[in-house]
């Protein structure tokens, strides 16, 4: 898995500032009651067509604040701005606007189909609520729709109950995009799917993405949904923003490595394209100096893909190997040592990024690796991901 990186417009399309979210707490007393804090001061902007993913672990406001900005939920104090305006709650007009400006994608596609009707009027549905094009324009656009979600024509005339769990999802994305929405709110939507039909929505994720200038805040607890669709991460605690920033320097925030868990390190970087080998399919990213030789990726020359090196296939020499089948041979400097209870990593800083290498207490204690050591990092370009 690689992906390319999307140029962001450095406009926001939302700004929060200071937002707090208090509930009545069940402690305390009738006359005392005491407000539990859901979010706690939270400012940050997002832009257009950027993909904002949103993590924590359960209960730690990441819903809630998704929420507050698709608009939901009123915060009990701060500020948030859709396109420069503040947001207005509570009017039938706002509520009607918020319709047409925000679009929501749950777990379960099913629960936003309805089950009675044919995928066509599901499709034609909201706009009619939103009075979106001129009557006769809108079935042709509900066909142009289903081709871009890569659904047959066939499709707009059954039930949601006779298609698979993945074509459900695509229609209810379908859905999503059918009144232009100024922002799109993806709530764990591969969660309830198989691991096929996981698989394949994803690849159509990764495109949709890319194509739509409508920003997307991603919530999910998966680290490959997270590494392969979001261009900066909002990491979430105890309903305080821990972390928001790009994806590659959230994933490599020692913040962050509880959530990656002890089993193995990893490093992501952003590198652009520097040359293709055709001949043998493989694609070499600039690392400063030296290159990076990755499975040939369909980016051109410049443009910055996303890879992640996992500690296990990283291995480490005092001297640089010769007629080795690795094609990664990469000078790097020893920066930091982590023994965990069966092994060692080590993180090598190479051209500025640091890679980490998972290695054994013997092969530690026999080639004497210490911080601040020049060393040679082997990485096979078939597994850099």
């Amino acid at each position: 898995m690689s992906s390319s990186i999307k140029v962001i417009k450095e406009q926001n399309i939302i700004d929060l500032e200071n937002i707090v979210v208090q509930f009545p707490s069940r402690d305390g007393s009738l006359f005392g009651r005491k407000k539990f804090t859901a979010v706690n001061n939270v400012s940050l902007g997002i832009k257009a067509g950027e993909t904002i993913g949103l993590v924590g672990e359960s209960g730690c406001g990441k819903s809630t604040l998704a929420n507050v900005i698709i608009g939901l939920l009123k915060p009990t104090s701060g500020l948030v701005k859709f396109n420069g305006l503040q947001m207005q709650y509570g009017s039938s007009e706002a509520r009607k606007q918020f319709g047409r400006q925000v679009s929501v994608i749950f777990q379960d596609p099913a629960t936003a189909l309805n089950p009675r009707m044919k995928v066509l009027d599901i499709l034609r549905d909201p706009m009619d609520i939103h009075n979106v094009l001129q009557p006769h324009e809108r079935e042709k656009r509900v066909y142009d729709l289903l081709s871009r979600v890569g659904l047959p024509r066939s499709a707009a005339q059954v039930e949601p109950t006779r298609l698979s769990g993945g074509q459900k999802q695509r229609v209810a994305i379908g859905r999503a995009l059918l009144t232009d929405p100024d922002i799109l709110l993806m709530d764990e939507p591969l969660s309830a799917l198989d691991v096929p039909r996981k698989r394949e929505l994803m690849q159509y994720l990764e495109s949709l993405s890319k194509e739509i200038n409508v920003p997307i805040l991603y919530v999910t607890h998966s680290l490959d949904e997270l590494l392969r669709l979001a261009d900066r991460v909002v990491l979430m605690e105890n309903g305080k923003v821990k972390a928001y920033d790009t994806l590659e320097n959230v994933w490599n925030s020692p913040l962050f490595a509880p959530w990656k868990g002890e089993s193995e390190q990893s490093s992501v970087l952003a590198l652009p394209v520097y040359l293709h080998n055709p001949t043998y399919k493989m694609t070499a990213l600039s690392l400063g100096e030296q290159q990076l030789w990755i499975n040939e990726v369909h980016h051109q020359a410049n443009e910055k893909v996303r890879v992640c090196i996992y500690s296990s296939d990283v291995s480490l020499t005092l001297s640089k190997p010769e007629q080795t089948s690795i094609r990664n041979i990469l000078r790097g400097q020893i920066v930091q040592i982590v023994p965990q209870e069966n092994r060692i990593d080590i993180a090598v800083l190479v051209e500025g990024h640091k890679v980490w290498a998972s290695i054994s207490k013997w092969a530690f204690n026999e080639l004497h690796f210490a911080k601040g050591m020049d060393v040679y990092v082997q990485i096979k370009a078939i597994s850099v991901v």
